[in-house]
């Protein structure tokens, strides 16, 4: 995973309304936070969709945009900020490009089985894209609450 002082890799991705959307795109007057996240409608992603989406407003108070990126197609993203109300970009990452540039994917375990996925992961971008604060394997409830009690102490 990247880590503090290093640069997000450049991203071309389309959100959850199909369009293409890059860093410039999206960055808020101070910063960016994008959290990766392994799939679309299931309880964990969904939980954790729902607090950056509740908190948004407070992390643009901040001057910080959110954004998810999955490997989900649009089609699944537009469904499930559908389905929940989600206030947060989704872009999709169909062949993992910048998912693995970024270093949010790796080996999981599930059920005896291992496998490559997403790693539940968060960075904190500055307006030039360095990286602030990075999160590799986080829990999804109260992980929202987390990133915006660090970047309130952010000078």
């Amino acid at each position: 995973m990247l880590q503090p002082g290093q640069n997000l890799p450049y991203f071309d991705l389309p959100d959850h309304k199909g369009k293409n959307q890059t860093f410039d795109d999206l960055v808020g007057r101070r910063g960016l936070v994008v959290y990766f996240y392994p799939k679309d409608n299931t309880s964990g992603c969904t939980t954790e969709a729902m607090e950056f989406s509740a908190d948004l407003t407070t992390f643009r108070r901040r001057g910080f945009n959110v954004l998810g990126v999955s490997k989900d197609s649009v089609r699944s993203h537009s469904n499930f900020v559908e389905k929940y109300k989600l206030r947060v970009p989704l872009l999709s990452d169909p062949d993992t490009t910048f998912i693995q540039a970024v270093g949010a994917w790796g080996k999981k375990q599930s059920r005896g089985r291992t496998y490559m996925g997403i790693l539940r992961s968060t960075l904190v971008v500055d307006r030039e894209g360095t990286v602030l604060l990075a999160y590799p394997s986080v829990k999804a409830r109260g992980h929202a609450k987390q990133v915006l009690a660090d970047i309130k102490d952010l000078t």
